[in-house]
């Protein structure tokens, strides 16, 4: 006798799409990491959405993302690990390079409401 095969619902789901998004529009930076973990080099963008899996960026379409790099959202220390998932045009689609802290991301989603 075959055991029940019962499908995962969220198996067919995006990873980024998994998590519930909070809508922060602030500032932030992409920090490049060159030869020796140096990150001199940085790229301004817009922080649109935020979740514990990643982040939705603006950048504009002519400045370089690249595969792995930091993130920095403006006001806050830490910098983030994330790896790019994909990109269309100006908008960049983010995952972090593990969960973060629902405290953290509490924090950041409260920051956006006080200003």
């Amino acid at each position: 006798m075959p055991l029940q095969n019962i499908p995962d619902a969220k198996k067919d789901i995006p990873q980024d799409r998994v998590y519930q998004k909070f809508t922060i529009d602030r500032p932030g930076k992409i920090i490049f990491v060159g030869h020796h973990l140096s990150t001199r080099t940085s790229v301004r963008c817009l922080i649109r959405n935020i979740s514990l899996f990643g982040a939705d960026l603006e950048v504009s379409r002519f400045l370089p993302v690249p595969k792995n790099f930091f993130l920095e959202i403006l006001g806050i220390r830490d910098e983030i690990g994330a790896t790019l998932i994909r990109r269309e045009q100006e908008n960049v689609v983010i995952g972090f390079n593990m969960l973060i802290d629902p405290t953290f991301l509490h924090h950041v989603v409260r920051l956006s409401f006080e200003v």
